[in-house]
């Protein structure tokens, strides 16, 4: 599938369908879009902004129009991410690549882009596996279709407490595999 085509499955909704085509779209972009935010921001916050990066994806995937280069949209998402990151911290706007010119796309050097490709794809399975099934569930009902902790207790049948607890474990083993940390230092946490 192209760009465009794992963006009309994520849009489309219907399951694994739309969560395989996410990860796929997050493993060949996420790489250069890490390495670009390298540029100017910290680690943390580019693991923050690459993680909100792709829940707006999934979020919009449905107001994307096929028109020019999905990297280019994805970059625009991205920018935008890390301005309300900064913003919400009262920050200044820090100045990223492609802001006064059409850069888009996997221009970084390749060997950076090697290694934040294998960062990432150990992040993707974070939350793979079902001993994790609970974990991604909240993250998903919560972050990717953003509903409220009452309403995720509903649907999932737990308490709140619960969602809660599950939604912090999720961050945690997403930020530790961002990391390179593995999952286990997730849950004793260092963080």
């Amino acid at each position: 599938m192209d760009d465009d085509e794992l963006i009309a499955a994520i849009a489309s909704g219907d399951g694994d369908g739309d969560d395989t085509a996410l990860r796929e779209l997050f493993s060949r972009h996420a790489p250069w879009l890490a390495v670009r935010l390298r540029k100017a921001l910290p680690p943390d916050d580019v693991e923050d902004v690459l993680q909100e990066t792709f829940i707006a994806v999934w979020q919009n995937a449905k107001t994307y129009q096929p028109r020019g280069a999905p990297a280019a949209w994805l970059w625009v998402i991205a920018r935008n991410q890390s301005a309300m990151l900064l913003r919400k911290r009262g920050q200044p706007p820090v100045p990223l690549p492609g802001e006064d010119t059409e850069e888009t796309g996997p221009s970084a050097d390749p060997a950076e882009t090697v290694l934040a490709r294998a960062e990432l794809a150990a992040a993707t399975q974070a939350l793979s596996g079902a001993d994790r099934r609970a974990e991604r569930e909240v993250w998903r009902l919560l972050y990717v279709e953003d509903r409220p902790v009452a309403e995720v207790a509903q649907l999932t049948g737990v308490p709140e407490g619960t969602v809660k607890s599950r939604a912090h474990r999720a961050r945690r083993l997403l930020r530790a595999a961002l990391h390179g940390a593995g999952t286990h230092s997730a849950e004793g946490g260092t963080r």
